[in-house]
């Protein structure tokens, strides 16, 4: 089991192979659609210079982005005496995030991503530039997951709703495995391709 501390360094992340289990300690940001659309409007398109309105959440996010980690998930959350916390924190599917994942890995120096069920080419291939990896953690263990997250630091664009807002959370002993690194591997199109082969083999008897 490896270790990794947020940020992480771009050679702890060469180091990791596809197929190896890890724990993420430190602090890290979840985000899915509407959080990845805004992103790339905002940041990326403009090269960094974003709206006037944007300049402060974007400082916000960089500080956690650069060889940090981003977390596709779309919490169950309660507040209690002024203060945020995790009741569930599951995966979301993450191929949904395929048209952004590149650029934003690209524009913040990410070094990796945390979802379910693997992304595509072009974020493979930004992993491999770039230095980054994409973890796979455990669908259907939200509550479990939960556990992990020690505290809740921040939320930014709440208006996107709870389960799409910005939520910047402390993570410990976080569970993930490798499943696409930073040397080209990506073990979910490894199985779609054996998975094909097989399928193809059985019509044909």
């Amino acid at each position: 089991m490896r270790e990794l501390t947020v940020p992480i360094s771009e050679d702890a992340i060469r180091e990791l192979t596809a197929g190896e289990p890890v724990r993420l300690n430190g602090v890290i940001a979840t985000g899915r659609d509407a959080a990845h659309k805004y992103m790339i409007d905002n940041f990326v398109k403009t090269g960094g210079q974003p709206p006037a309105a944007e300049a402060e959440i974007y400082a916000a996010l960089r500080d956690v982005l650069a060889g940090g980690v981003i977390y596709h998930c779309g919490p169950v959350v309660q507040q209690a005496g002024g203060r945020w916390s995790f009741v569930a924190a599951g995966p979301t599917t993450s191929i949904r995030e395929e048209p952004y994942q590149a650029e934003v890995i690209e524009h913040f120096g990410l070094r990796a991503v945390i979802g379910k069920g693997g992304m595509g080419p072009k974020t493979l291939a930004a992993c491999q530039q770039h230095g980054a990896v994409y973890l796979h953690a455990i669908g259907g263990a939200a509550s479990l997951i939960a556990q992990s997250v020690t505290e809740v630091l921040a939320v930014h664009k709440l208006e996107f709703g709870v389960p799409e807002a910005f939520w910047i959370i402390r993570v410990q002993d976080f569970p993930a495995v490798v499943t696409m690194d930073s040397h080209g591997t990506s073990l979910h199109q490894q199985m779609m391709e054996q998975s094909s082969a097989r399928l193809a083999a059985l019509l044909a008897r």
